[in-house]
């Protein structure tokens, strides 16, 4: 049949396989890779993508050895003994008609143990391990262990194995002069310096033979000083082909890299340019992956269509939705539940020790235990409240059977997400609300908006139960003058109620007020805050233009960094906390960093340590360290916290009626959206 994405599903052939499709899922860690037993809910997890359409799975690193562990006890496969619960996953992947190769990992000075090891004893920034420098033996002996690890892959029964040579990791730091300071064979020269990818490439070759896929995911912008130059990159992409590489799969930056490569402010595709550059080269004729924010079929096809690879590999997209694929293929695109770039559930939760999930599909990594079985006995449930809790409730509760009523005072779906979808950056929180508004009208979930819902009116419907999920309202502080005209919340401002002066001052900073930082400061208007490519580049130092134009080894900037451009404040700014320390310290930990360096760039002022002392026509009169002064300030937005909006629960439970608080409602502490759409889906299962 016709399809709108005839490049995103045209086979690819590899000559001794055909993929069915050009969607390789990219490797992710998630944590279920550590947990014993025979990777019962591993395989499931990785079953249900396989089932969902994926071209090539790559499952999530492993190491090749004790030392190339990305922590103590991290998954390794280095004997065979370990080769009989990885037969269950590849099983679990075949019985679905999928393909699956094994990523080898050795993290190098990125480990979080004693034993790490590196070209050079340099310690990373990121770890508080100083790693020993691998000897000329123990060089070989790694280049070993990675071919008997592919070896033992293919006896478990991958289809192929990738071979992880970017993001920093122990390959890439032989490659970069950023790391590797060593003066023998493996070191000085780039031909010395690549000797260790190549090497491995052709032990792992000749170890499994010409049937079998091997990917090596080479770093193609490193974006760290000393990293690659673009001739480099192109000689490395040459030699890896000649060791006998079937793929080339793209890395883009380090983990220390202070550029944004992945998180939701990054616009789509935004990496996609180096492939077409590397492709339009000629140097390698075997199939090049693209990879970083392609979150949507037609952001994939135009990818492939435009020439700027052989295929698109998404990660995050299919802990989103493992059925992406199916639904691109069978014309139901409008149901992906699209991945919104946070990283607040997969890799937030990975560098905490916990197990990765998804905030927009709190099933994913979960998929044997939060299962929502056919309700035994249909019931009538209200839902008050279509904010993220509201809507996961009552999707998840109507596709059990039950037949659901959802009600809400706002004219609209989405309660906070229709503040936090006008954040710049936060934009993906549109395809949010277009998913859970499908998915409420294939569940035949009967919406009733601009209506508060009462206690009479839902005792005279007869539900036999009522989810309360109407959310949070914004906490005011008691500084004197806190009612002056001056004042907003955070709600008038994002919400576009209220003018908002040049000169601004906000209290709390918190999520809620980095988001609103960033949105003052941007001087763009709401609704436009979808990121240009090349004003990203400019902004945080990317070498767009240049790179991979100019052949001279020695030109430019190494690893594709240049000077950034300073991008323009729309206003002066304080960002104030009352407690001491680092702003924004409960900010996500793969994306704090971001939120911080992005307003520094803006020249927001952050201040921690702050007494509020009152609000008046001066300004914000504060004091730091005991020492008074007056913010001359047009406006004061409040940002300090929220409190719990559930005045129907109690009235309701003493009527008689069956009653259930979720997400905000419930507990307004540290709420997000991870929390609220999860505590949704849960009473959404339970009732």
């Amino acid at each position: 049949m016709p399809t709108p994405y005839p490049h995103l599903l045209a086979p690819l052939d590899l000559g001794h396989m055909t993929l069915k499709n050009r969607v390789l899922m990219g490797s992710m860690h998630v944590g279920l890779e550590e947990e014993g037993g025979a990777f019962e809910k591993l395989s499931a997890y990785f079953a249900a993508r396989a089932r969902g359409g994926v071209g090539l799975i790559v499952t999530g690193g492993i190491a090749p050895n004790r030392a190339g562990q990305a922590k103590p006890f991290a998954a390794t496969l280095s004997s065979k003994r370990e080769v009989r619960r990885h037969r269950n996953i590849t099983d679990a992947v075949h019985a679905e008609g999928g393909r699956i190769a094994m990523q080898i990992l050795h993290t190098g000075r990125y480990a979080y143990h004693p034993f790490a090891v590196a070209p050079s004893r340099i310690q990373s920034p990121i770890s508080p391990f100083k790693p020993w420098a691998l000897s000329g033996r123990g060089v070989r002996g790694t280049i070993d262990d990675f071919a008997r690890c592919a070896g033992l892959a293919q006896q478990a029964g991958y289809d192929g194995v990738e071979v992880m040579g970017s993001e920093g990791y122990l390959i890439n730091q032989f490659i970069a002069r950023h790391t590797n300071h060593r003066t023998d064979e493996w070191g000085g020269a780039y031909e010395n310096r690549i000797r260790l990818a190549v090497e491995i490439v052709r032990a792992v070759r000749d170890r499994v033979g010409t049937d079998f896929i091997v990917i090596f995911r080479l770093s193609m912008l490193d974006l760290v000083p000393d990293g690659s130059t673009w001739a480099e990159v192109l000689q490395l992409a040459t030699a890896i082909e000649q060791a006998g590489a079937s793929i080339i799969n793209t890395g883009i930056g380090w983990h220390e890299a202070r550029v944004p490569t992945i998180a939701t402010m990054v616009p789509r595709a935004a990496f996609t340019w180096v492939t077409r550059r590397l492709r339009e080269s000629g140097v390698v004729s075997i199939p090049v992956v693209t990879s970083n924010r392609i979150n949507s079929p037609e952001i994939a096809e135009g990818v492939l269509a435009r020439g700027d690879a052989d295929m698109v590999s998404m990660a995050r997209p299919l802990l989103a939705d493992p059925d992406f694929v199916a639904k691109a293929m069978t014309g139901r695109a409008d149901q992906i539940n699209t991945c919104i770039a946070c990283n607040q559930a997969c890799l937030d939760h990975i560098f905490q020790n916990r197990r990765a999930s998804c905030l927009v599909n709190p099933l994913a990594c979960h998929e044997t235990e939060r299962v929502a079985l056919p309700a035994a006995t249909p019931r009538r449930i209200a839902v008050v409240g279509a904010g993220p809790s509201g809507l996961s409730a009552a999707c998840v509760a109507a596709e059990r059977g039950h037949q659901v009523t959802l009600i809400d005072a706002a004219p609209t779906v989405g309660g906070q997400l229709n503040l936090a979808r006008r954040v710049p950056g936060k934009e993906e929180f549109d395809e949010t609300l277009r998913y859970f508004s499908r998915r409420l009208e294939r569940a035949q979930v009967t919406v009733k908006l601009g209506q508060a819902a009462t206690v009479d009116a839902l005792q005279a419907d007869g539900y036999d139960a009522v989810v309360i999920a109407t959310g949070v309202r914004p906490r005011m502080p008691r500084i004197p003058g806190i009612d002056h005209g001056s004042v907003l919340s955070y709600v008038d401002v994002l919400s576009g109620q209220a003018p908002v002066g040049a000169r601004v001052a906000i209290v709390g900073a918190g999520g809620i007020g980095f988001d609103v930082a960033e949105y003052l400061a941007d001087a763009r208007t709401a609704g436009q805050h979808h990121p240009d490519i090349a004003a990203f580049m400019a902004e945080w130092g990317v070498d767009l233009d240049g790179w991979g134009r100019d052949s001279d080894p020695d030109a430019g900037l190494r690893g594709g960094l240049r000077e950034a451009k300073a991008p323009t404040n729309a206003r002066d700014l304080w960002l104030l906390q009352r407690s001491p320390g680092k702003l924004g310290a409960g900010l996500g930990k793969t994306t704090g960093w971001i939120h911080r360096s992005a307003l520094r760039k803006r020249g927001v002022h952050m201040q921690s340590g702050v007494r509020y002392e009152r609000i008046d026509d001066d300004g914000l009169h504060i004091s730091l360290d005991d020492k008074p002064q007056v913010l001359s300030v047009d406006t004061v937005v409040i940002c300090a916290g929220q409190q719990s909006h559930n005045d129907l629960a109690d009235p309701l439970r003493a009527a008689g009626m069956e009653v259930h608080v979720v997400g905000g409602a419930a507990d307004a502490t540290q709420l997000d959206a991870k929390r609220a759409i999860a505590e949704g889906a849960e009473i959404g299962r339970k009732l």
